[in-house]
This record gives structure tokens, sequence and C-alpha cells, in this order.
């Protein structure tokens, strides 16, 4: 379990916080002194591909910067209905943000769909909902990067609060996310 993981493991990030763009564009270094301070480059698309872990921002069609991700603690396939563990699949946008999340910062992601909430229907089932891409717990925010070591969450994205404070000030609402197997 990710709590037996994550207890008495400290981590020591190296506060970089350079956005690389496409390998022909000059980086450019987003230090910002607050989570409302504005990006340089604002990202209008998101890809994550589960199996790779990896979540990718883009700007007009460019790469902007890469994370990888731990997902929910089922991963493989899609998301059939709550609590089975399964980061969804499809394409959906950014529909809001939680400042006052207990994972640091969150950005809710629009899922459920028509389709997923039509299925699920069918199915007598419910299809969860509040998936999000989010930092860590405060209380387990010294184990950055290690949390990747398994998948944890219950069909959320999470990164390190570092991590999330840079896609929060790169992802306006209303960006979309395509997520694939």
């Amino acid at each position: 379990m990710l709590i037996g993981l994550l207890l008495g493991v400290a981590l020591h990030t190296s506060g970089d916080d350079t956005v690389r763009l496409a390998s022909r564009a000059t980086p450019v270094v987003v230090r910002p002194a607050s989570i409302h301070t504005r990006a340089a480059v604002q990202a209008d698309s998101l890809v994550l591909e589960k199996s790779q872990r990896r979540l990718t921002l883009f700007s007009h069609g460019v790469l902007m910067k890469e994370y990888q991700v731990a997902l929910g603690k089922n991963p493989v396939g899609d998301k059939r209905a709550r609590g089975d563990g399964r980061t969804p699949e499809g394409v959906y946008t950014i529909r809001s943000r939680n400042e006052q999340s207990k994972y640091h910062l969150s950005l809710q992601i629009s899922y459920p769909d028509s389709a997923h909430a039509a299925i699920a229907r069918r199915r007598g089932v419910a299809p969860g909902g509040d998936i999000m891409i989010h930092g860590l717990p405060d209380a387990f925010a010294s184990v950055g990067a290690l949390h990747r070591q398994q998948d944890w969450t219950e069909g959320c994205v999470a990164v390190t609060n570092e991590e999330i404070e840079e896609i929060w000030r790169s992802v306006p609402d209303g960006a979309r996310i395509q997520i694939k197997p």
C-alpha cells in the first residue's frame, strides 16, 4: 500500500522549473512566486498515455513539457464504474480547479462524458467522477517523485506538488485532454 511506501521516506527535489519546448526552441524558465502567476507559455492541450505513465502538455501542437505520473490502482482499461480504480480513457476538458484540494492543488477532468454516463446507467452502476490531475497529500509531499513507484489513486492522475504547480500555471480551464490506453 502507498502509505507503507511513503512512511519515513524523504526526497529532496532539485527545484528545476525548466519548461522544455520543442527541441529547436529555446527553453523557458518559469519561476513564479505564487501559483496565481501566469506561465510564460499556456498549454492548450494535454495527452495522457496511461501505458507510459506520461502526461504531455502542448501549445499549438508544440510539446511544452512531459511529466511521469501515477494512475488509478487498476489502470488497465477504461473506467467502468465508481470505485474500480481505473483512470478513464477518451477526450475531455479541464473543467475546473481546486486550490483547496487535499492533494495540494487539483484540476478536474470533465469525466464522465455522456457516453460513459449512459454505459454506466445501462449497467446499473454509478460512473464515478471527480477525476483530477493532482499533487500529493500534504503529509506525503516530501516523498516527491517516489510516489510514482506504484499506481495509488482512485482513478486520478498524480504528479508531485512542484509539478502540479507548474501544470496549474500552464493549463487553463477548458483545455482539452486526451487520455489514451
